[in-house]
Protein backbone atom coordinates (compact mmCIF):
# COMPACT_ATOMS: atom_id res chain seq x y z
CA UNK A 1 0.00 0.00 0.00
CA UNK A 2 1.02 3.63 -0.87
CA UNK A 3 1.66 6.06 1.81
CA UNK A 4 1.08 9.51 1.85
CA UNK A 5 4.29 11.66 0.61
CA UNK A 6 4.14 13.65 3.63
CA UNK A 7 4.06 10.40 6.34
CA UNK A 8 6.79 8.84 4.02
CA UNK A 9 8.95 12.41 4.52
CA UNK A 10 8.23 12.30 7.98
CA UNK A 11 9.50 8.70 8.87
CA UNK A 12 12.78 9.46 7.11
CA UNK A 13 13.14 12.31 9.33
CA UNK A 14 13.03 10.51 12.00
CA UNK A 15 15.34 8.05 10.67
CA UNK A 16 18.29 10.50 9.97
CA UNK A 17 18.08 11.73 13.26
CA UNK A 18 17.71 8.65 15.15
CA UNK A 19 21.29 7.67 12.96
CA UNK A 20 22.85 10.40 13.40
CA UNK A 21 22.21 10.48 17.40
CA UNK A 22 22.50 6.84 17.50
CA UNK A 23 26.17 7.34 17.03
CA UNK A 24 26.64 3.64 17.07
CA UNK A 25 23.86 3.29 20.17
CA UNK A 26 25.33 -0.20 21.03
CA UNK A 27 29.44 0.24 20.33
CA UNK A 28 30.88 -1.46 17.38
CA UNK A 29 30.86 -4.35 15.76
CA UNK A 30 33.22 -5.92 13.23
CA UNK A 31 35.21 -9.04 12.22
CA UNK A 32 35.26 -12.59 13.54
CA UNK A 33 35.77 -15.36 12.27
CA UNK A 34 33.21 -17.47 10.65
CA UNK A 35 31.03 -14.79 9.97
CA UNK A 36 32.59 -12.16 7.97
CA UNK A 37 34.97 -11.94 5.56
CA UNK A 38 38.09 -9.62 6.43
CA UNK A 39 37.57 -7.64 3.48
CA UNK A 40 34.36 -6.60 3.88
CA UNK A 41 34.56 -5.54 7.34
CA UNK A 42 37.44 -5.22 10.45
CA UNK A 43 37.04 -3.28 13.65
CA UNK A 44 39.54 -0.75 11.87
CA UNK A 45 36.52 -0.10 9.23
CA UNK A 46 33.86 0.23 12.06
CA UNK A 47 35.70 2.17 13.95
CA UNK A 48 35.87 4.65 10.87
CA UNK A 49 32.50 4.65 10.68
CA UNK A 50 32.25 5.66 14.53
CA UNK A 51 34.78 8.27 14.06
CA UNK A 52 32.84 12.06 14.55
CA UNK A 53 33.23 14.22 12.13
CA UNK A 54 35.88 16.48 14.20
CA UNK A 55 37.80 13.72 15.22
CA UNK A 56 38.52 11.31 17.72
CA UNK A 57 38.77 12.39 21.12
CA UNK A 58 42.41 11.21 22.26
CA UNK A 59 41.92 8.73 24.86
CA UNK A 60 38.69 8.43 24.91
CA UNK A 61 36.45 5.30 23.82
CA UNK A 62 34.91 5.11 20.28
CA UNK A 63 31.53 5.49 21.26
CA UNK A 64 29.66 5.83 23.95
CA UNK A 65 32.45 8.28 25.00
CA UNK A 66 30.93 10.30 27.72
CA UNK A 67 29.91 8.64 31.00
CA UNK A 68 30.22 8.08 35.03
CA UNK A 69 31.75 5.37 36.65
CA UNK A 70 29.89 3.44 40.10
CA UNK A 71 30.13 1.02 42.50
CA UNK A 72 27.75 -0.97 44.45
CA UNK A 73 26.60 -5.16 44.86
CA UNK A 74 24.44 -7.36 43.21
CA UNK A 75 22.03 -8.77 45.68
CA UNK A 76 21.32 -12.36 44.33
CA UNK A 77 18.23 -13.96 45.87
CA UNK A 78 18.69 -17.65 44.53
CA UNK A 79 16.03 -17.33 41.90
CA UNK A 80 18.34 -17.97 39.15
CA UNK A 81 20.35 -21.01 40.28
CA UNK A 82 17.57 -23.14 38.56
CA UNK A 83 18.16 -21.55 34.98
CA UNK A 84 22.21 -21.33 35.45
CA UNK A 85 25.21 -23.09 37.35
CA UNK A 86 27.00 -19.34 37.48
CA UNK A 87 28.12 -18.73 41.11
CA UNK A 88 26.83 -14.72 40.57
CA UNK A 89 22.93 -16.46 40.98
CA UNK A 90 23.90 -18.08 44.38
CA UNK A 91 22.32 -16.25 47.07
CA UNK A 92 24.56 -13.28 48.22
CA UNK A 93 25.71 -10.52 47.21
CA UNK A 94 28.76 -9.75 45.07
CA UNK A 95 30.74 -6.71 44.30
CA UNK A 96 29.93 -4.60 41.44
CA UNK A 97 31.43 -2.29 39.12
CA UNK A 98 29.81 -0.07 36.46
CA UNK A 99 30.03 3.28 34.60
CA UNK A 100 26.52 4.85 33.30
CA UNK A 101 27.15 6.12 29.50
CA UNK A 102 25.25 7.80 26.65
CA UNK A 103 25.20 6.29 22.83
CA UNK A 104 27.78 8.89 21.44
CA UNK A 105 31.57 9.19 20.48
CA UNK A 106 31.88 12.76 21.49
CA UNK A 107 32.28 12.63 25.54
CA UNK A 108 31.49 16.74 25.41
CA UNK A 109 27.90 15.91 23.70
CA UNK A 110 25.30 17.59 25.43
CA UNK A 111 22.91 14.96 27.53
CA UNK A 112 20.15 15.90 26.11
CA UNK A 113 21.24 15.56 22.43
CA UNK A 114 21.42 11.83 23.33
CA UNK A 115 18.56 9.61 22.65
CA UNK A 116 20.51 6.06 24.06
CA UNK A 117 21.71 5.84 27.07
CA UNK A 118 23.32 2.88 28.81
CA UNK A 119 24.88 0.99 31.26
CA UNK A 120 28.00 -1.32 31.36
CA UNK A 121 28.19 -3.89 34.24
CA UNK A 122 31.14 -6.43 35.70
CA UNK A 123 29.86 -8.73 38.31
CA UNK A 124 33.05 -10.56 40.57
CA UNK A 125 31.61 -14.15 41.91
CA UNK A 126 33.32 -16.01 43.90
CA UNK A 127 36.49 -17.93 42.48
CA UNK A 128 37.35 -14.63 40.64
CA UNK A 129 35.02 -15.29 37.94
CA UNK A 130 33.96 -12.30 36.02
CA UNK A 131 30.31 -11.48 34.22
CA UNK A 132 30.69 -8.45 32.01
CA UNK A 133 27.40 -7.39 30.28
CA UNK A 134 26.38 -3.42 28.07
CA UNK A 135 22.88 -3.11 27.99
CA UNK A 136 21.05 0.23 26.50
CA UNK A 137 17.70 1.71 27.45
CA UNK A 138 15.78 0.72 23.72
CA UNK A 139 14.13 -2.66 23.79
CA UNK A 140 14.91 -3.66 20.45
CA UNK A 141 18.25 -2.59 18.02
CA UNK A 142 17.93 -0.62 15.10
CA UNK A 143 19.03 -3.46 12.55
CA UNK A 144 19.02 -7.14 12.44
CA UNK A 145 22.94 -7.37 11.40
CA UNK A 146 26.45 -6.56 12.29
CA UNK A 147 26.84 -5.73 8.47
CA UNK A 148 23.56 -3.61 8.67
CA UNK A 149 24.80 -1.78 11.57
CA UNK A 150 27.90 -0.72 9.70
CA UNK A 151 25.79 0.11 7.02
CA UNK A 152 23.63 1.98 8.95
CA UNK A 153 26.80 4.14 10.09
CA UNK A 154 27.62 4.63 6.61
CA UNK A 155 24.33 6.04 5.71
CA UNK A 156 24.26 8.33 8.35
CA UNK A 157 27.21 10.08 7.67
CA UNK A 158 26.85 10.18 3.81
CA UNK A 159 26.07 13.08 1.58
CA UNK A 160 23.80 11.52 -0.71
CA UNK A 161 19.78 12.70 0.59
CA UNK A 162 18.82 9.54 -0.43
CA UNK A 163 20.96 6.81 1.89
CA UNK A 164 18.89 6.73 4.46
CA UNK A 165 15.86 6.22 2.59
CA UNK A 166 17.63 3.14 0.65
CA UNK A 167 18.70 1.78 3.49
CA UNK A 168 15.49 1.92 5.51
CA UNK A 169 14.09 0.21 2.82
CA UNK A 170 16.70 -2.94 2.71
CA UNK A 171 16.40 -2.90 6.31
CA UNK A 172 12.73 -2.83 7.25
CA UNK A 173 13.51 -3.96 10.87
CA UNK A 174 14.74 -0.72 12.03
CA UNK A 175 11.22 0.68 11.98
CA UNK A 176 10.74 -0.65 15.29
CA UNK A 177 13.76 1.25 17.04
CA UNK A 178 12.64 4.67 14.95
CA UNK A 179 8.89 4.48 16.88
CA UNK A 180 10.65 3.78 20.54
CA UNK A 181 12.96 6.63 19.77
CA UNK A 182 10.29 8.88 18.34
CA UNK A 183 7.68 8.43 21.11
CA UNK A 184 9.12 7.05 24.52
CA UNK A 185 9.42 9.55 27.08
CA UNK A 186 13.10 11.26 28.04
CA UNK A 187 13.72 11.01 31.61
CA UNK A 188 15.92 13.28 33.78
CA UNK A 189 18.06 10.31 35.18
CA UNK A 190 20.19 7.69 35.16
CA UNK A 191 18.43 5.97 37.80
CA UNK A 192 15.11 6.05 36.05
CA UNK A 193 15.89 4.04 32.86
CA UNK A 194 15.77 0.51 32.51
CA UNK A 195 19.05 -1.21 30.78
CA UNK A 196 18.53 -3.89 28.46
CA UNK A 197 20.62 -6.77 26.86
CA UNK A 198 19.22 -7.06 23.39
CA UNK A 199 21.18 -10.06 22.69
CA UNK A 200 20.57 -13.59 23.62
CA UNK A 201 22.86 -15.52 25.25
CA UNK A 202 22.55 -19.22 26.84
CA UNK A 203 22.32 -20.49 30.57
CA UNK A 204 23.24 -23.43 31.44
CA UNK A 205 21.92 -25.39 34.67
CA UNK A 206 23.26 -27.66 37.35
CA UNK A 207 22.23 -30.95 35.01
CA UNK A 208 23.45 -29.34 31.94
CA UNK A 209 20.31 -27.92 30.07
CA UNK A 210 20.04 -25.18 27.95
CA UNK A 211 17.68 -21.85 28.53
CA UNK A 212 18.37 -19.28 25.72
CA UNK A 213 17.52 -15.99 27.99
CA UNK A 214 17.73 -12.03 27.69
CA UNK A 215 18.34 -9.99 30.64
CA UNK A 216 16.97 -6.25 32.00
CA UNK A 217 17.49 -4.17 34.53
CA UNK A 218 14.06 -2.63 35.85
CA UNK A 219 14.60 0.34 38.22
CA UNK A 220 13.07 0.98 41.36
CA UNK A 221 13.22 4.83 40.71
CA UNK A 222 9.71 6.01 39.24
CA UNK A 223 9.95 7.18 35.96
CA UNK A 224 9.26 10.64 35.32
CA UNK A 225 8.75 11.75 31.67
CA UNK A 226 10.19 15.43 31.10
CA UNK A 227 10.04 17.03 27.48
CA UNK A 228 13.59 17.01 25.86
CA UNK A 229 13.53 21.22 25.46
CA UNK A 230 13.03 21.08 29.00
CA UNK A 231 16.38 18.49 29.52
CA UNK A 232 18.18 21.14 27.39
CA UNK A 233 18.09 23.88 29.83
CA UNK A 234 19.42 21.95 32.77
CA UNK A 235 22.89 21.84 31.14
CA UNK A 236 24.96 19.76 28.87
CA UNK A 237 26.19 17.06 31.98
CA UNK A 238 22.75 17.10 34.16
CA UNK A 239 22.90 13.34 33.70
CA UNK A 240 26.19 13.33 35.55
CA UNK A 241 25.38 16.09 37.62
CA UNK A 242 21.67 14.19 38.88
CA UNK A 243 23.23 10.45 39.62
CA UNK A 244 26.20 12.00 41.96
CA UNK A 245 23.04 14.20 43.77
CA UNK A 246 20.75 11.68 44.09
CA UNK A 247 22.90 8.86 45.24
CA UNK A 248 24.17 11.32 47.78
CA UNK A 249 21.02 12.49 49.02
CA UNK A 250 18.56 9.77 48.79
CA UNK A 251 21.16 6.84 49.07
CA UNK A 252 21.27 3.59 47.05
CA UNK A 253 19.60 3.07 43.87
CA UNK A 254 17.98 -0.39 42.84
CA UNK A 255 17.31 -1.95 39.80
CA UNK A 256 15.95 -5.59 39.41
CA UNK A 257 17.57 -7.82 37.41
CA UNK A 258 14.99 -9.91 35.45
CA UNK A 259 15.72 -12.52 33.09
CA UNK A 260 13.22 -13.35 30.31
CA UNK A 261 13.49 -17.09 28.97
CA UNK A 262 12.69 -17.76 25.24
CA UNK A 263 10.15 -19.98 23.95
CA UNK A 264 11.25 -22.94 21.15
CA UNK A 265 10.19 -20.19 18.44
CA UNK A 266 11.85 -17.04 19.61
CA UNK A 267 14.92 -15.74 17.57
CA UNK A 268 18.12 -15.80 19.40
CA UNK A 269 20.17 -14.13 16.65
CA UNK A 270 18.07 -10.77 15.78
CA UNK A 271 18.32 -8.29 18.77
CA UNK A 272 16.07 -5.87 16.54
CA UNK A 273 12.85 -8.29 17.31
CA UNK A 274 11.90 -8.10 20.43
CA UNK A 275 10.10 -11.51 21.84
CA UNK A 276 6.36 -11.84 22.45
CA UNK A 277 4.74 -10.72 25.47
CA UNK A 278 3.85 -13.39 27.96
CA UNK A 279 7.18 -15.35 28.28
CA UNK A 280 8.22 -16.80 31.62
CA UNK A 281 10.41 -13.97 33.91
CA UNK A 282 12.25 -14.85 36.27
CA UNK A 283 13.73 -11.76 38.87
CA UNK A 284 16.97 -13.02 39.71
CA UNK A 285 18.49 -9.90 42.03
CA UNK A 286 18.63 -6.70 42.57
CA UNK A 287 21.64 -4.14 41.52
CA UNK A 288 22.21 -1.72 44.21
CA UNK A 289 24.14 1.44 43.00
CA UNK A 290 26.12 2.56 46.55
CA UNK A 291 28.72 5.19 45.08
CA UNK A 292 29.13 7.19 42.36
CA UNK A 293 33.07 7.74 41.09
CA UNK A 294 34.75 10.64 38.59
CA UNK A 295 34.98 9.14 35.24
CA UNK A 296 38.17 10.42 34.60
CA UNK A 297 40.91 8.36 37.04
CA UNK A 298 37.41 6.49 37.96
CA UNK A 299 37.73 2.54 38.82
CA UNK A 300 35.58 2.39 35.48
CA UNK A 301 38.64 4.42 33.51
CA UNK A 302 40.15 1.32 31.44
CA UNK A 303 37.82 -1.61 32.08
CA UNK A 304 35.98 -3.21 28.88
CA UNK A 305 32.89 -4.01 29.63
CA UNK A 306 33.35 -6.80 26.72
CA UNK A 307 29.75 -8.85 26.90
CA UNK A 308 31.97 -12.04 26.02
CA UNK A 309 33.59 -12.24 29.18
CA UNK A 310 31.22 -14.84 30.97
CA UNK A 311 31.34 -17.03 33.69
CA UNK A 312 30.79 -20.85 33.76
CA UNK A 313 27.16 -21.20 33.17
CA UNK A 314 27.17 -18.94 30.65
CA UNK A 315 27.64 -18.81 27.14
CA UNK A 316 26.90 -16.94 23.81
CA UNK A 317 24.42 -17.94 21.80
CA UNK A 318 23.99 -17.95 18.18
CA UNK A 319 23.32 -14.24 18.18
CA UNK A 320 26.50 -12.83 15.91
CA UNK A 321 26.57 -9.45 17.62
CA UNK A 322 28.74 -10.03 21.22
CA UNK A 323 31.30 -11.50 19.44
CA UNK A 324 31.55 -8.94 16.98
CA UNK A 325 31.28 -5.99 19.91
CA UNK A 326 34.33 -8.02 21.70
CA UNK A 327 36.33 -7.43 18.34
CA UNK A 328 35.88 -3.82 18.65
CA UNK A 329 35.55 -3.25 22.07
CA UNK A 330 39.05 -4.67 22.23
CA UNK A 331 40.37 -2.33 19.26
CA UNK A 332 38.92 0.55 20.65
CA UNK A 333 40.54 -0.21 24.13
CA UNK A 334 44.23 -0.58 22.43
CA UNK A 335 43.90 2.86 20.99
CA UNK A 336 42.82 4.52 23.67
CA UNK A 337 45.53 3.36 25.83
CA UNK A 338 47.89 4.14 23.06
CA UNK A 339 46.69 7.73 23.62
CA UNK A 340 46.60 7.58 27.79
CA UNK A 341 49.35 10.53 27.80
CA UNK A 342 46.56 12.58 25.51
CA UNK A 343 43.86 11.97 27.81
CA UNK A 344 42.61 14.42 30.53
CA UNK A 345 43.79 13.21 33.84
CA UNK A 346 42.16 15.65 36.18
CA UNK A 347 38.63 15.82 36.78
CA UNK A 348 36.40 18.92 35.45
CA UNK A 349 34.95 20.24 38.42
CA UNK A 350 31.34 21.20 37.20
CA UNK A 351 28.94 23.96 39.18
Amino acid sequence: MNQPRNLRRSRLGSLVLIAAILGGSVAAFAYTAGWLSPQRLTPEKMVEALTPPGGVPPGHRRNHAKGICFTGVFEANGNGVPLSRAGAFAQGRYPVLGRFNLGTPNPDAADATVRVRGIGLLIQADEGHEWRMAMINPPVFPVSTPQAFHGLLLASASKDPNAMKTFAEANPEIAAFAEWAKTAPWTASYAEEPYHSLNSFIFTDGSGGDHAVRWSLLPAAQPVPVAQADLEKRGPDFLEQEIRERVRTAGEQRWTMEVTVADSTDPTADPSKAWPQGRRTVPVGTLVVQRIEPERDGPCRDINFDPTVLPPGIRVSDDPFPAARSSVYRKSYDLRTAEAKDYPRTEVTKP
